[in-house]
């Protein structure tokens, strides 16, 4: 099952991008290719500027909101964020 998610008409117009401490990074730091080996410094590098940025909680709820798959967001990586989708579609499934 996909997340499913409806966004406010008026959602996302905090342009965050603008603040966000990855805007001077290379974009590639924040992809890396597999989970393993050297892709773990890289996540950890790329959640290390993540961490310094004003722009963290943003950028991950953008991440969740439109589902992410790829790359480093808000400071978690792709198996982070599919725990917190997981965790969030459970919450939604009680709650009906």
């Amino acid at each position: 099952m996909a997340l499913m998610w409806a966004p406010p008409i008026e959602w996302d117009t905090d342009d965050w991008r603008d603040r966000a401490a990855c805007r001077d990074t290379d974009p590639d730091l924040f992809f890396p290719i597999g989970t393993t080996g050297t892709a773990l410094d890289q996540i950890e590098a790329a959640k290390l500027v993540c961490r310094s940025c004003e722009a963290m909680s943003a950028c991950l709820e953008y991440a969740l909101a439109t589902n992410q798959e790829s790359g480093v967001w808000g400071a978690t990586s792709e198996e982070e964020r599919r725990k917190l989708r997981k965790a969030w579609l459970a919450r939604q499934r009680r709650a009906s």
